[in-house]
C-alpha cells in the first residue's frame, strides 16, 4: 500500500470527522496573537514554553506537517512570515480559510515531510513540528531535510509520541488492560492485513508507525541538532487514560542548529 496516500485520505477524512487537530483556532486566539498574547502546542496538553521561541516580528517559519488552521495562523498573527506544509489539501484548506478570514499573509505546500525539495538551503529560522511523524515509516529524513532548510541558528520544535503507546493490544487496550503485544518499533503496515488497512481508510483511520527514541532524539542529534530543550505530557483523553496513570505518553524536543 502506498502510505502517503492512504494518509492523505485518512487525514482529509479526519478533516470531516473532526478530529481535534482539524479544528481551527478562534478568532479570539488570533485577536490575542496580534497583540502578542498566545501560546501553540506541539503535543496535547502543555504550550510550548515561551522560551524555546525566537524572536517573530518577520521570522520565516516552517509548519512542518503541521496543517489544521491552529499554529501556522496563531504564528502569522505574531508577526511571523509563515509556510504551512502537510500531507493533506483538507487540512491545508483549514489554514488558508484562517488566512483569509483575518486577513494575514500565510503560505500553503503540500508534500511528503521527509522531503522538503521545495524549499532551498536556510530558507528558515524556525520549524514546528508537531506529534506527525508517527505517520511516515522513518523519521531521519525528516530530520535531515529540518536541518538544510534551517538558517545557523534556526530552532526545529517537535513533538514525539512515545513509543511504549504501540507495544500494547488495542483490543485488550480497549477493555481497560494493558497486555503487551508487539514488539518495537510497530508498523499498522506491517501488522495490518490488506482488508484491516482498507477498513481504516474507511473509517478515516491513518496508519501509524512507532519510532524509537534512538530515531526520535538521536536522529536529531545525528542530523547535527543541538537538544537544548525538552519536556514530557499527557494526552488526558479517555483513550490514553490507562496508561497515562502509570507515564507520560507524548514528548517535546527543542533542537537548534549551530551557528556561524
Amino acid at each position: 500500500m502506498d502510505v502517503r496516500a492512504h494518509n492523505r485520505c485518512a487525514w482529509d477524512r479526519q478533516v470531516e470527522l473532526g478530529n481535534r487537530w482539524t479544528i481551527p483556532v478562534t478568532d479570539d486566539r488570533i485577536e490575542a496573537a496580534r497583540h502578542n498574547h498566545w501560546e501553540i502546542f506541539l503535543t496535547p496538553s502543555k504550550p510550548v514554553p515561551a522560551l524555546w521561541f525566537p524572536m517573530l516580528a518577520k521570522a520565516d517559519v516552517l509548519c512542518l506537517a503541521s496543517g489544521g488552521g491552529q499554529q501556522g495562523p496563531i504564528l502569522a498573527a505574531a508577526g511571523a512570515r509563515v509556510t504551512v506544509f502537510d500531507n493533506s489539501p483538507r487540512q491545508l484548506e483549514r489554514d488558508r480559510s484562517v488566512a483569509d478570514h483575518h486577513n494575514l499573509k500565510l503560505r500553503t505546500v503540500e508534500g511528503d515531510m521527509r522531503d522538503l525539495s521545495v524549499f532551498d538551503d536556510e530558507s528558515f529560522d524556525l520549524i514546528v513540528h508537531p506529534v506527525s511523524n508517527v505517520f511516515v515509516p522513518e523519521t531521519r529524513p525528516v530530520w535531515r531535510e529540518a536541518y538544510r532548510v534551517l538558517r545557523p541558528k534556526g530552532r526545529l520544535m517537535s513533538g514525539i509520541s512515545n513509543p511504549i503507546l504501540y507495544i500494547f493490544d488495542e483490543a485488550a487496550y480497549g477493555r481497560g488492560i494493558l497486555e503487551a503485544k508487539h514488539r518495537l518499533p510497530y508498523a499498522d503496515a506491517e501488522f495490518l492485513s490488506d482488508e484491516d488497512q482498507h477498513a481504516r481508510l474507511e473509517q478515516g483511520s491513518p496508519l501509524e508507525f512507532s519510532h524509537t527514541l534512538e530515531d526520535q532524539i538521536g536522529g536529531q542529534i545525528d542530523a547535527g541538532f543541538v537538544i537544548a530543550g525538552f519536556f514530557e505530557d499527557r494526552s488526558g483523553e479517555e483513550d490514553h487514560e490507562i496508561l497515562e496513570r502509570y507515564t507520560s505518553t507524548f514528548i517535546a524536543t527543542l533542537g537548534i542548529k549551530p551557528g556561524r
